[in-house]
């Protein structure tokens, strides 16, 4: 038997589908893979994660897979779960206290500049933003193996926008919309950057115009809402253009 689903889950449910539907609607998918995860509250640590074998954009509120730290599967499911896809998360969730939700994308955009050897310039609007935000984390392979969990979480320290190098983009944030507004600068970052490419070397950025621009991104401030405001407009889009990723409707136990 599935454990009894509360108001709070349900509205969590709603938002992480809108979520794998803005990300189909941006075209940061992979697939059938990559991750978005939400933890539920309670002191199981259970978490939200897409079934395994569907595009983001079949991901529905009802379909989502509650999973525990492991990965197992808790409760009913139509769909299995990725569990090597997990433990990268897995990690983050259970070193860092506050992720609440943890993103994974492989945008091109986003993998060219974590194989390049400098990273990310940090001389656009956006890259300048992050400044003093920012993690890399060495390549270690395809992340199946639960003991690189630690060292990625040493990695990150309290940044919540990271690179994995030669591997692709990554944040958390302590609620979905924050993550969100990470990784969507992030990546607009890294989109410049490789648009820029071709024309030379950008225009230098002082670090203390930089420190200024970080320091005046309102998008990451909790206290007037962390991107939420960003996050529900999209969701009104995506809700405009198919509402059926709300279907709450629960698969028979």
């Amino acid at each position: 038997m599935s454990p009894p689903r509360d108001a709070l889950e349900d509205e969590l449910r709603n938002d992480l589908a809108a979520c794998y539907r803005i990300f189909a609607l941006l075209g940061w998918t992979e697939l059938i893979y990559n991750h978005i995860t939400v933890r539920l509250p309670g002191p199981e640590r259970h978490f939200l994660i897409n079934p395994f074998g569907l595009h983001y954009s079949e991901v529905t509120a009802s379909n989502l897979v509650r999973i525990d730290m492991d990965g197992r599967i808790v409760g009913a499911s139509r769909w299995p779960v990725n569990p090597a896809g997990f433990i990268l998360h897995a990690a983050i969730h259970q070193g860092i206290p506050e992720a609440h939700c943890v993103m994974h994308t492989h945008t091109t955009a986003g993998c060219a500049v974590a194989g390049n050897q400098a990273g990310l310039s940090m001389d656009n609007f956006y890259a300048a933003q992050l400044h003093g935000r920012l993690a890399y984390h060495d390549f270690e392979g395809i992340t199946v193996h639960a003991d690189e969990g630690p060292r990625v979480v040493r990695s990150i320290g309290d940044k919540r926008a990271v690179i994995l190098r030669n591997h692709g983009l990554l944040s958390w944030g302590s609620h979905l919309a924050q993550a969100f507004a990470y990784l969507w600068t992030l990546q607009r970052a890294c989109e410049i950057q490789v648009a820029g490419a071709a024309l030379g070397p950008a225009t230098a950025i002082p670090e203390a115009i930089q420190r200024k621009a970080s320091a005046d991104a309102l998008q990451f401030d909790t206290t007037r809402g962390g991107g939420r405001d960003v996050f529900a407009a999209l969701v009104r889009q995506v809700d405009r253009l198919d509402p059926s990723f709300r279907d709450l409707t629960r698969a028979k136990d």
